[in-house]
């Protein structure tokens, strides 16, 4: 539920900038004030004073005015200040009303309920949602000793929602619902040439009517069409992690973009990258990493040994966030993207 109100005329998120200048960066150009509009995240506005995004908890971590510094809604004013003498950043969140369906803003000092619902968003959650849950990478013993669809109830080629399946060897209930699933990628490490896991791609939810051998179930949902042979596993009840603040990895982090969610060929921002590090290298869900550019291999003419070959340094060319991780790779969302990103290029631990 949300808390009854918040008062206070000006809320200083920041200590001054002598003071957090060895841990935080300001941008090159960093904007006198910002007015919070609907569709902003909070990652989008600390890029626009921070020279790392991912900092703000630095800053925002000794302010002792608010009970939540990280909820900032539309028609909060963020500004450079003086207060005393030093230079702040500071929010105005009282005396200004904001009216979301005419974008506009009404000065006089309010009391705000402060519902959370209404604040932005750490990060574009729409672009992540779908990868929460699903396709999940599993190993290759779980793929081939999962249950799966010998036939339909109904003379179809293809199954739908609605109709019923017929599924080997579920002899107890360990669960009511199930969710099928088909084997996509082998996603391979690069640099060693080993096996990492499988990709599990969603096809449909389904409920147990009856086990046995073959236990019957019914399709509830499907996100693509239901074959024979398709393969059912009690269905997560994983609870997505979004409580989390953007961080660098405590260690030193060198993995390789393995593949791209989507069905894009050409990565930018906000898309999703699967990496060839997971839980077992210590990533965590938060981690920030910065994207290099690998470097080309070119023919060098000029060198006395024609065509001699060079390998051109790796290049900055962006930030991702992990949000979800298995075992051995991780899912990243592109914050942002400063060059052309492709698979095999390199994340690592960012230098700060």
């Amino acid at each position: 539920m949300a808390s009854k109100a918040i008062i206070g005329l000006i809320i200083f998120l920041a200590l001054s900038l002598s003071s957090v200048a060895s841990a935080v960066t300001l941008s090159a150009n960093p904007p006198a004030q910002y007015t919070v509009v609907k569709g902003d995240t909070l990652w989008d506005i600390s890029a626009k004073f921070l020279h790392n995004p991912w900092e703000w908890p630095q800053v925002w971590k000794h302010n002792n005015h608010i009970q939540n510094p990280h909820l900032i809604y539309p028609g909060d004013v963020i500004s450079l200040c003086l207060v005393g003498g030093e230079t702040m950043l500071c929010v105005d969140s009282n005396m200004n009303a904001y009216d979301s369906a005419n974008n506009s803003r009404t000065l006089y000092p309010h009391m705000r309920p402060q519902d959370t619902s209404e604040a932005i968003a750490m990060i574009p959650v729409e672009d992540i949602t779908p990868y929460l849950n699903s396709p999940k990478v599993v190993d290759q013993h779980d793929l081939e000793n999962a249950p799966y669809i010998v036939d339909f109830a109904a003379e179809h080629i293809i199954a739908g929602a609605g109709d019923e399946i017929f599924v080997r060897s579920i002899l107890k209930a360990d669960s009511l619902s199930y969710t099928t699933y088909r084997p996509g990628l082998t996603y391979e490490d690069p640099d060693t040439g080993e096996i990492l896991g499988y990709e599990a791609l969603f096809i449909a939810d389904n409920i147990i009517l009856e086990i046995g051998d073959p236990a019957t179930l019914r399709i509830i949902t499907t996100k693509r069409e239901v074959r024979r042979g398709d393969r059912l596993m009690t269905t997560s009840e994983d609870h997505a992690v979004m409580n989390f603040f953007p961080k660098p990895p405590t260690m030193k982090i060198d993995a390789a973009i393995i593949s791209v969610l989507g069905g894009v060929s050409q990565i930018g921002q906000y898309d999703i990258i699967v990496l060839s590090k997971g839980k077992q290298d210590n990533l965590e869900i938060g981690h920030i990493l910065s994207i290099k550019q690998t470097g080309k291999l070119i023919a060098d003419p000029f060198h006395k040994n024609k065509n001699e070959l060079v390998k051109l340094p790796n290049r900055e060319a962006g930030i991702a966030l992990v949000f979800r991780v298995f075992d051995r790779v991780s899912y990243a969302l592109v914050m942002s993207a400063t060059r052309n990103i492709t698979v095999l290029d390199r994340v690592s631990t960012p230098e700060i």
